[in-house]
């Protein structure tokens, strides 16, 4: 029995004796499709990555400044440790393109990097496609990728097409499915005519497509992105968010993704995890975030004529009038089940000539979370 396979129902099956297997499974394996460990724990669990109890603690010193301090460090030296992580536990089923929101020092990139086997966890456990990722299996890391917005992968005097042709060799990829991959991404991604070109002679947007374009040309199941769009202009970052949902839609690439950019979430990510000073305060839909987070919408109403504030007031009590500058608009936080009612109530005002209807931006909500936990933070 293959003891790092050892994580998932489909692993132990895989262990099963071909024969033993295919006589308990007959229908499954019928020409010996599933003979392969990979493809029989393919359809034994829908589950890409389970995490539970996760925790990364690092420990450091604290030097004063000066010689004295050197001195005194060299002899008594003051350890002190953080933890970036702390006891998070979640799942996402294969296919699925999950969102992980937090401010700068939450735990982000940490978490991702012990997704992937780059750190290894203080305490707790994570599979990922029934492997342990600080394992570094073979077959493992031919199933992931990973891109940082702020890393390179790419050699910056030499062309893409190189860096590709390594990986090539690395992954010991089959020569025709390399050009497929090639000709495929490269369509998708429309950089055909890049390929060639040294990468330090291109844009950063057209950077990051050659990033993403290395990135995937193994394959992989599972791709981690740190901020994809960071720094990209939004004609790039539109593009790369429509590359990204075009591989979920047809590969069913599972996608696990970190940004500050809140279209990409809104755009890409139905489910969010929400993580701040290491650890999980919500995971579920986005719809759900902001209907708890944001239980009111915003109405705007454009009048052809002023509305006199004592008018408005009488028309509108007990509503939130938002202040504004502009005598012809008139802005309302209202909850969700008086929209209607307040609607109704502005049109008996006078002649309109727009009324909106919008929820809270997304970008508002999370700024209010967070915002809301650093402050209770610092009063404790």
């Amino acid at each position: 029995m293959e003891h790092d396979q050892a994580y998932s129902i489909g692993a132990c099956f895989a262990a099963l004796d071909p024969d033993q297997f295919e006589a308990c499974f007959g229908e499954w394996v019928a020409g010996g499709p599933y003979r392969d460990a990979r493809k029989r724990d393919d359809i034994m669990t829908t589950i890409a990555i389970d995490v539970r109890g996760l925790t990364k603690t690092y420990r450091y010193h604290r030097k004063e400044p000066g010689v004295r301090g050197s001195l005194r460090s060299l002899f008594r030296r003051e350890s002190l440790e953080t933890r970036a992580v702390e006891d998070i536990s979640f799942t996402i089923e294969r296919g699925e393109v999950v969102g992980f929101l937090g401010p700068n020092g939450a735990g982000k990139t940490t978490t991702l990097k012990m997704l992937c086997g780059l750190l290894y966890p203080s305490a707790g456990a994570a599979t990922v496609l029934g492997h342990t990722p600080s394992r570094r299996e073979r077959d493992y890391l031919r199933r992931i990728a990973l891109v940082m917005g702020q890393k390179n992968m790419l050699w910056w005097d030499i062309p893409a097409m190189e860096t590709l042709l390594l990986h090539k060799e690395m992954y010991d990829i089959p020569p025709e499915r390399f050009r497929r991959a090639v000709d495929e991404l490269a369509d998708l991604l429309d950089v055909e005519r890049l390929l060639r070109v040294q990468v330090r002679k291109l844009s950063l947007g057209e950077r990051m497509k050659m990033e993403l374009l290395v990135a995937l040309v193994h394959e992989p199941d599972v791709l981690f992105l740190d901020e994809p769009t960071i720094g990209l202009d939004v004609v790039s970052q539109q593009r790369v968010r429509v590359f990204l949902r075009q591989l979920n839609r047809e590969r069913g690439t599972t996608i696990l993704l970190t940004s500050h950019y809140m279209a990409d979430i809104e755009e890409l990510c139905p489910r969010v995890l929400l993580i701040d000073h290491g650890r999980l305060g919500y995971d579920g839909t986005l719809a759900a975030l902001i209907a708890q987070a944001a239980p009111h919408k915003r109405l705007r109403a454009v009048f052809t004529e002023p509305i006199t504030e004592a008018r408005a007031q009488a028309v509108l009590a007990g509503l939130s009038i938002q202040p504004g500058d502009d005598p012809l608009t008139l802005s309302l936080s209202v909850p969700r089940d008086q929209v209607a009612d307040a609607a109704g109530r502005l049109l008996q005002l006078g002649s309109m000539a727009d009324l909106s209807i919008a929820e809270v931006p997304v970008e508002d909500i999370v700024r209010d979370i967070f915002g809301g936990v650093a402050a209770g933070s610092g009063g404790q």
